[in-house]
């Protein structure tokens, strides 16, 4: 009797493990959905249109429009270019450790990442700015720019470089520019209202918004104000960062009320403007929220809250508008979009046309494709390489799917992820969970 239960005690525990054969679910017993919801304790007063969740197949006989891959060498956004796009990057896809650093922090290091010549650029909670050089030079070194009446305050950093000027704005309401080959600050001011977007640069200006959504052109040169636009205050303040993408005649800024501005960048006039919240409810759960918006041929794309969004960049018409949201920016890939979801969904989608070429649930392909029960994956990121799509998972598993949403390979990184990849020279570059640098071949 006793070995009866025995073995009852064994089947049940194996039966509630995060399957230890794959560990793809290890550690994570939860969505991202989950994870991010920070009003998730407030009662929600007014409804919602239902959420998209429909698997659509693919269609084998549709062809997609496929672009040659590009080497990538640098990466002096923190979103890698002015739209906030990505490439198609190559990527040697041979999973193999080939560098890894010494710990370049103590401290918490800025989850995004810049590269340029062979030096990679990141800073931390304390506002170190670091720079570690990945060539044969060596030339690493640590730069702080606060006096020690600001030590115990954590910084939160916002970084743009242009050839070897690192431009920075922060929480504290400093913008100043370092020359990080000659170590010495080029210039400094201090508007007293922290900054709370990313940054955007141009042939002459630089381009920031603070937190009452103020939107803000400086020159580059001295960091003096050439023009400042007022936009809607928040009266409660919400977690979005508001967000700016260029293009070559426009700059593009969603603020924390909601509002999405096209600002001309040759007179600085405002183009045109609309409100994408759909309450005017100042209820915590209709605070206003989404993530990094992204333009591409006349287009703009945001996910915010519980809908996406296609505008025409022209005149501000909304094109399309989904009922699906996403905690991941969109990702614009020749004609096709790709959305994850926040209901873990990876949707492909005719950007011209609005057409819905195909949705999966992701969890439900990992579960088929490694013969496991389906759980939660949580999602950190994804890009475009070799042609392929890559999701990295925050338990450093990589999903690598093809074009038509089927699975090809789930593999795990040689260490454990913590920052944002990047891609340069074919490799994936990233800080682990240690703060060293690590390079994947």
């Amino acid at each position: 009797m006793k070995l009866f239960y025995f073995y009852l005690i064994i089947i049940f525990l194996s039966s509630c493990s995060f399957d230890n054969k794959s560990g793809i679910w290890s550690n994570e017993s939860f969505s991202i959905s989950k994870k991010d919801d920070q009003f998730k304790d407030f009662k929600k007063f007014s409804s919602s249109e239902k959420l998209f969740n429909e698997i659509i197949e693919f269609d084998d006989n549709y062809k997609f429009k496929i672009s040659t891959p590009k080497k990538n060498i640098e990466w002096k956004d923190i979103f890698y270019k002015n739209n906030n796009n990505l490439d198609n990057f190559k990527y040697k896809d041979l999973n193999e450790l080939s560098f890894k650093s010494k710990k370049i922090s103590r401290n918490k290091i800025n989850n995004l990442l810049l590269f340029k010549s062979k030096n990679l650029v990141a800073n931390d909670e304390n506002g170190d700015l670091i720079i570690f050089s990945t060539g044969k030079d060596n030339f690493s070194h640590k730069f702080n720019f606060y006096k020690k009446k600001y030590k115990k305050i954590k910084k939160k950093l916002n970084l743009i470089l242009e050839n070897n000027i690192i431009f920075v704005s922060d929480n504290l309401g400093y913008l100043y520019a370092y020359n990080y080959s000659e170590k010495k600050i080029l210039w400094a001011k201090k508007y007293k209202i922290p900054f709370r977007s990313n940054l955007k640069i141009t042939e002459k200006m630089l381009i920031a918004s603070n937190q009452n959504n103020e939107l803000i052109f400086f020159d580059k040169n001295n960091g003096n104000i050439i023009k400042a636009i007022p936009t809607e205050e928040d009266i409660i303040k919400n977690q979005f960062i508001n967000s700016l993408s260029l293009d070559k005649n426009s700059l593009y800024f969603l603020n924390s009320f909601g509002s999405l501005y096209s600002v001309s960048l040759k007179n600085i006039d405002i183009n045109w403007f609309i409100n994408l919240n759909q309450s005017t409810d100042l209820n915590p759960s209709n605070l206003f929220l989404g993530n990094e918006i992204i333009n591409e041929n006349n287009k703009i794309v945001i996910s915010a809250n519980q809908s996406t969004y296609i505008i025409n960049s022209e005149n501000g018409s909304i094109l399309s508008k989904f009922d699906f949201s996403t905690n991941l920016k969109p990702l614009i890939y020749e004609n096709y979009i790709f959305f994850i979801t926040k209901n873990n969904l990876i949707i492909c989608m005719n950007i011209n046309t609005s057409e819905i070429i195909y949705s999966y649930d992701i969890n439900q392909l990992i579960a088929d494709f490694l013969k496991i029960d389906k759980k939660d994956a949580i999602f950190k990121s994804y890009m475009i390489l070799n042609s392929q799509i890559f999701i990295f998972l925050e338990n450093s598993y990589v999903l690598k799917f093809k074009m038509n949403g089927s699975i090809d390979n789930i593999y795990k990184l040689p260490s454990k992820i913590k920052s944002q990849p990047i891609i340069i020279d074919e490799s994936i570059l990233f800080l682990n969970k240690k703060n060293n640098l690590v390079i994947i071949n």
